[in-house]
């Protein structure tokens, strides 16, 4: 495949190629261009030509473009959902999820682009008349991680767009041919030079994308590291940022949640995408007294959980993306392990000739000082801590540099909101875990990044305000020369 540059597929001014491989089989998908900082440049410089006639492009005119590219994904839905699954490893079902989320998002900003433009404050004085408007910054960078490739890449480029910027996309080396397939089948309608794609290295094209003087907004998620590295970068240049970043989240089980149902939804909220989530839960809280009934009826629900591929429909949980991520995940645990944590089930990696499986584990025994209660694990493991009040709880909640989200189990009603007004993450669920809204914000505190995506919030991370005072009768002012 090549890249999208300036309504044009071209490849690297290298010539050089980097291999797409199935997480499942370890075999070579196909190969993209193995982008270059000119190559960067070069789709900066056509975004930047497109971006004056775009943004006069009237907001009506916007939505019907993003309709009909929303239209063309439902058009093409299959075959997008099973191209994700083969390079991105997920099951099947979790990746037509995230193209009808995609599809969905683009179709909500089409019409939430169209409904705002700013508005009219009270003038200061009769005759006068204050507008607050929002416009377009220009050329935003968008930088995408490989677990949600297509929908996290949307939740960027559809507002950006939808405020009448022009994009350039960097997708994640690992997960670049659902995008590159995308734009060719969704986004073929727009402008040359409105929408983008530069594959390649993060180092190589993203960090260009980053330093460039013409892509004032940079739309960022991946980890906490490479989020203050583009901080520390773009502080020189003033850019607008907005980071989505890493992840430790908890789940607090009440002591009156229903033992069945809260195991279901920790299952769920700690090994979708086999755990490769920000909002994965990596941390559980759970009654001294309920642990041991509950800890048994998890490891006994997670050992039923079906490993293979994700194309295979039997599956329930797929490969992790690579060697390396794997080798993260039996580290935190085996720290776990020689600090006296235990492993109730899972852990090892599966007798399987091919692909990056490990089975996923269920501790017990575990604290603070472990590096699985810590650091971001991206992986399938559910660590769980016993705590003895709800005040502690919510400490050990809380006691992390992160704040991306949190889960809390529970029908009492002053536990619940207790839980979330002292909380400190940017998204708290109860009783729902990982459910997204369109019109909700979604982003983080602490360490977890700064900026929001989705709702109107999502919009106008990619606008920038001005104040109009227009004197409309004009006239020499008695406070102007002489006093």
């Amino acid at each position: 495949m090549k890249m999208w540059i300036d309504g044009q597929w071209v490849d690297s001014v290298s010539g050089g190629v980097m291999p797409v491989t199935n997480p499942a089989t370890q075999e070579v998908l196909d190969t993209v261009p193995a982008g270059t900082p000119e190559d960067a440049a070069r789709a900066v410089a056509a975004a930047r030509a497109a971006y004056p006639a775009w943004r006069r492009v009237s907001a009506v005119e916007r939505a019907h473009m993003l309709h009909a590219a929303a239209a063309k994904m439902r058009d093409r839905f299959d075959d997008l959902a099973r191209l994700l699954t083969l390079e991105e490893g997920k099951p099947l079902p979790e990746n037509e999820e995230e193209i009808d989320w995609s599809l969905n998002t683009i179709d909500y900003y089409a019409e939430l682009g169209r409904h705002v433009r700013g508005r009219v404050p009270p003038s200061p004085g009769e005759g006068q008349l204050s507008l607050v408007l929002k416009e377009p910054y220009g050329v935003a960078g968008c930088i995408v991680p490989w677990n949600y490739p297509i929908l996290l890449l949307v939740w960027k480029i559809a507002p950006a767009l939808a405020a009448g910027n022009t994009v350039v996309i960097n997708p994640a080396s690992l997960t670049p041919l659902t995008t590159l397939r995308m734009v060719e089948w969704a986004f073929d309608h727009f402008p040359p030079g409105v929408v983008n794609v530069v594959t390649g290295s993060g180092s190589a094209v993203g960090d260009t994308l980053v330093r460039h003087p013409d892509v004032p907004v940079i739309a960022f998620t991946g980890s906490t590291a490479v989020g203050q590295h583009i901080a520390r970068a773009t502080a020189g240049q003033m850019k607008h940022l907005h980071l989505e970043l890493g992840g430790k989240d908890p789940f607090v089980i009440a002591d009156d949640a229903p033992l069945d149902a809260a195991v279901e939804a920790l299952a769920y909220a700690a090994l979708i995408n086999t755990g490769q989530v920000c909002t994965s839960t990596e941390r559980v809280y759970v009654p001294r007294a309920m642990l041991p009934q509950f800890s048994e009826a998890l490891a006994e629900r997670v050992a039923r959980l079906r490993l293979g591929p994700g194309i295979e429909p039997t599956t329930d949980v797929g490969p992790m993306i690579g060697a390396a991520d794997r080798a993260k995940v039996i580290e935190h645990i085996a720290d776990a392990v020689s600090k006296g944590a235990r492993v109730l089930t899972g852990g090892q990696i599966p007798d399987v000739e091919k692909g990056f499986f490990l089975e996923p584990a269920v501790l017990v025994g575990v604290d603070h000082t472990m590096r699985i209660m810590r650091e971001e694990t991206f992986g399938p493991t559910i660590p769980l801590m016993a705590y003895d009040t709800f005040d502690e709880a919510i400490a050990l909640a809380n006691d992390t540099e992160y704040g991306l989200g949190a889960c809390l189990y529970s029908h009492d009603a002053r536990k619940v909101r207790r839980f979330y007004e002292e909380v400190q993450a940017g998204t708290i669920w109860i009783n729902d875990p990982l459910t997204d809204n369109y019109a909700g914000p979604f982003g983080g505190m602490k360490m977890s990044g700064i900026g929001r995506e989705l709702g109107i919030e999502g919009l106008e991370a990619f606008w920038q305000t001005k104040h109009v005072h227009w004197d409309i009768e004009g006239g020499v002012k008695e406070w102007w020369y002489p006093y």
